[in-house]
């Protein structure tokens, strides 16, 4: 089964010996010094380019599945918040007014390229609005940045490893109208990070219950006395006021600014960035703060500090395929739409005028030509820059978008032959190599196992351009997991073993994506382009389209929305080309 072109996968089986593992691992300091002298100056950062499917030693007999454990272990899981917000209302009316657009247009015809969550969130709502969406997906698997598939032994290889946050309203909106809200997981309230300066331990921000935002998230800083003293907690809180004060304008102001940037003009000590930036930048954008926009960091600490469970996390309770994009293709098709998998989408076909008289498409061995009234591309913004039809891609609305590419980002999957001491959340590494981590077999039911760990782990920042000094993305698999025991071994020293002579590694994937979500590198959000275009009949959807929420599964949920809408308005005869964003005037003087 094969993944996104960009996601390149392959699946090996090899054994490897512990002693020749050790040996990896060694050569692996040897070649990147700090790796084994972690009292010199730490380790180096990660990156990689496809998919590998690993055996270290043989847990199972080969086509042997494993017996799944759902009962013996069960993850703690919290009730659903309460998400009475303002923002979580605007998603709601967001839905409603597209649910009161259906009969005031015949039925359209819309086909939409891409069957990620972009794109299927569109479907769903152009089915919503009474329009009979087509999803054209490329690949074996529905998903994009959030599909998995099988291996042989029946264990989900998944792109990444996906957190639901509270402050993801139209996620939860999405998950409610699906009527599958009972499949998040929700953890307890905190932010767990590990101990850099005592391997083997964790500390958390605690949360309190029935504390509203944003005392609930002072109480949480001010009450954890592990990670930063008394002044630089205040010095991390004070230049947060304007935040406060001036909302969203003061966000995109900092847009110019790095994480870095942004620190030493508001007089932040460095240790604040080692402490905490760091972690934040690489989670929400796997990359380094150096090189981050500042107003990535402060969209997510707005939600948090605005909201009570903004910051409170869960997980799905199993594989994406199955429990979140069935149900969507599902709700599409009942509603008189279609969804095609192993569907690629060709090139354009243009009218004299420029705009789309159709696609073509290769599906099921053949060339087909599809027509319809509407066409929604809701491919990633670096394959979308590469089908532009050449007529398009001289237009300045089009050509802002070469200021705009993926970030490289590696997911990792570790089997283990023993249950190793895991937290029952999402972990914050606060490691050069790793972003954050969990260990699914004791956040997620369908992955549950109490006799065996299996950890899925984010290695970003992954290339220079992210921030890394290693090319990791050019690295072989194998050098990425030595490297990642030895990590590991710092953050488990009594249960890890980089020689693999402790707890026993018996499997491991690697999925390399080159190009994840768009790089928020200072300057960028000037670049993104509306849902609306220049050409008549073609709207765009994705995370890297302009909304508040960014590149995340909230922003690409929050995309698919707003082009539905966009369809659901030119359908009902509403004008929309004021809807245009204008091109920012970089662009316009180098035309």
């Amino acid at each position: 089964m094969r993944c996104r072109d960009w996601v390149k996968s392959r699946v090996l089986r090899s054994t490897i010996e512990p002693a020749t593992l050790g040996r990896m691992a060694r050569s692996c300091g040897s070649v990147f010094p700090g790796v084994l002298e972690r009292g010199r100056g730490g380790h180096p950062s990660l990156s990689a380019r496809h998919s590998h499917n690993s055996r270290i030693a043989p847990s199972r007999r080969r086509g042997e599945r494993r017996t799944r454990h759902t009962t013996l272990i069960q993850a703690r899981d919290f009730p659903t918040p309460d998400f009475d917000t303002a923002t979580h209302r605007e998603a709601a009316a967001g839905s409603k007014a597209l649910l009161e657009f259906k009969g005031r247009s015949p039925p359209k015809k819309v086909a939409v390229i891409g069957g990620g969550l972009a794109g299927l969130s569109c479907a769903k709502y152009l089915a919503d609005a009474g329009h009979l969406p087509i999803v054209y997906e490329r690949n074996a698997m529905l998903g994009g940045k959030v599909s998995a598939w099988q291996d042989e032994d029946g264990d989900w290889i998944e792109t990444g490893l996906h957190i639901f946050f509270g402050a993801y309203p139209n996620m939860m909106n999405l998950f409610e109208e699906l009527d599958i809200e009972d499949r998040l997981q929700w953890k307890e309230h905190s932010m767990t990070f590990a101990m850099q300066e005592f391997p083997g331990e964790f500390t958390k921000f605690l949360f309190p219950n029935n504390v509203p935002a944003p005392f609930n998230m002072a109480y949480a800083i001010l009450t954890n006395q592990r990670m930063l003293t008394w002044p630089e907690k205040l010095q991390t809180g004070l230049p947060l006021i304007p935040m406060l004060i001036n909302g969203q304008k003061y966000i995109d102001e900092q847009d110019e600014l790095s994480v870095g940037e942004w620190m030493d003009k508001n007089g932040m000590p460095p240790r604040i960035k080692e402490e905490l930036f760091i972690a934040m930048g690489k989670a929400l954008d796997f990359i380094d703060p150096d090189k981050l926009s500042m107003s990535v960091v402060l969209t997510a600490m707005n939600r948090f500090l605005n909201e009570t469970h903004g910051s409170k996390t869960a997980f799905l309770d199993g594989n994406q395929p199955d429990r979140l994009c069935k149900p969507l293709k599902d709700y599409v098709e009942a509603r008189g739409g279609e969804v095609y998998v192993d569907a690629a989408f060709k090139r354009f076909e243009l009218e004299a005028d420029g705009s789309v008289a159709g696609l073509h498409i290769r599906r099921g061995g053949g060339d087909e030509f599809v027509e319809a009234d509407y066409y929604v591309s809701a491919m990633p913004v670096d394959i979308l820059k590469l089908m532009l039809p050449e007529e398009w891609s001289a237009q300045p609305f089009f050509r802002q978008m070469n200021e705009l590419e993926g970030i490289p980002v590696i997911n990792l999957q570790m089997w283990f032959d023993r249950k190793l001491t895991s937290n029952d959340s999402l972990i914050f590494s606060r490691s050069p190599l790793l972003s954050v981590y969990a260990d699914m077999s004791t956040t997620c039911k369908e992955y549950a196992d109490p006799d065996r760990s299996m950890l899925e782990l984010v290695f970003a920042p992954c290339s220079p351009e992210a921030g890394s000094k290693v090319n990791w993305i050019a690295k072989p698999d194998e050098e990425i997991i030595a490297a990642t025991m030895l990590e590991l071994e710092r953050l488990f020293p009594t249960e890890i073993a980089a020689d693999n002579s402790k707890a026993k590694l018996l499997k491991y994937s690697v999925v390399k994506t080159p190009r994840s979500v768009y790089a928020a590198v200072p300057g960028r959000n000037k670049f993104r382009p509306s849902q609306e275009t220049p050409i008549p009949n073609l709207i765009l959807a994705g995370d890297f389209t302009y909304q508040k929420f960014l590149g995340s599964m909230e922003g690409a949920v929050l995309s698919g929305k707003l082009a539905a809408r966009q369809v659901a308005r030119k359908a009902a005869g509403v004008s929309t080309a004021a809807d245009v964003k204008p091109v920012h005037a970089s662009i316009l003087e180098a035309n």
